[in-house]
């Protein structure tokens, strides 16, 4: 109660004592802040999940067009559904999409949009690599890695915010251009190494709980590996992810031969080699 006390009676020195410029400011702009204040550290809940990841898959979407093909894009969707089945989260409004794009890559959005391009695709030999590839994107939704970084932008743009009452002569400006850009670099940054370690090793638990051969995964990280880094189909992808090499190696310690045992599918080949192969 002293401190508190001491405190109080502090304050009220400093606001007698205080300049007149000081209280030159927009409360209304305060008031602004700390709304976005909590806006960015409260919890996301399920339908704001799925809103956010709508706007976002409708904008990834404006960059690249779904691929028109029908049978192809039912195809992945139903690899991708099946895979979902096997999570803790099935009945969210899990869809899959291949874009018409020469990139190799995939993303993920909250609520349970998945995409994998075309470029991609086409360089998979099998589906349990696709189930791999799907499985690792489903586990970013599952651990919500992307809200937890578009939920650390917000704050630090809520930074930029108070920054930008504090340094009203901008004497510090490198600052403030960090704290902006931050909330509008998240799928070009990429997500953080630890998160796209983890989606990996869950991601190989889940296509093995599906019945696919768990070195599905491995075996697309070996093919990534061995392409060309100056290939421009891979900038995007060697920019937001780890070195395929440095993914490999952790999945090697961690798997070991526990997985040995699990023998890998044909049925599911056969299915991938008529709906895909055939269109390479």
């Amino acid at each position: 109660m002293f401190n508190r006390t001491l405190l109080f009676f502090f304050g009220i020195s400093l606001l007698i004592s205080a300049p007149a410029r000081a209280f030159d400011f927009d409360f209304n702009k305060v008031l602004d802040i700390a709304k976005k204040a909590q806006q960015a550290t409260k919890t996301i809940d399920e339908p704001e999940e799925i809103e956010i990841g709508h706007g976002i898959a409708t904008n990834l979407l404006g960059a690249a067009p779904l691929l028109a093909n029908d049978k192809v894009q039912q195809y992945v969707n139903q690899v991708g559904r099946w895979l979902s089945l096997q999570t803790e989260r099935p009945d969210l409004p899990w869809q899959f999409g291949v874009l018409a794009s020469t990139d190799i890559n995939a993303f993920a959005t909250p609520g349970g949009t998945i995409f994998i391009t075309q470029g991609l695709l086409m360089r998979l030999e099998n589906e349990s690599e696709l189930a791999g590839v799907l499985a690792h994107e489903i586990v970013h939704v599952l651990r919500k890695h992307h809200l937890a970084a578009l939920q650390k932008a917000a704050r630090m743009d809520l930074a930029s915010d108070l920054a930008g009452e504090a340094l009203k002569d901008k004497t510090n400006p490198a600052i403030m251009d960090k704290a902006i850009k931050a909330g509008t670099e998240v799928y070009a940054r990429g997500l953080d190494k630890d998160d796209e370690f983890e989606a990996d090793r869950m991601g190989i638990v889940i296509a093995t709980r599906a019945g696919y051969d768990p070195y599905g995964l491995p075996a697309v990280l070996q093919m990534l590996d061995a392409i060309n880094a100056q290939d421009s189909s891979l900038a995007l992808m060697f920019k937001t992810h780890p070195a395929p090499r440095d993914r490999l190696s952790l999945l090697d310690k961690l798997m070991g031969d526990k997985f040995e045992s699990y023998a890998a599918p044909t049925q599911t080949d056969k299915r991938f080699n008529s709906e895909i192969a055939q269109r390479k």
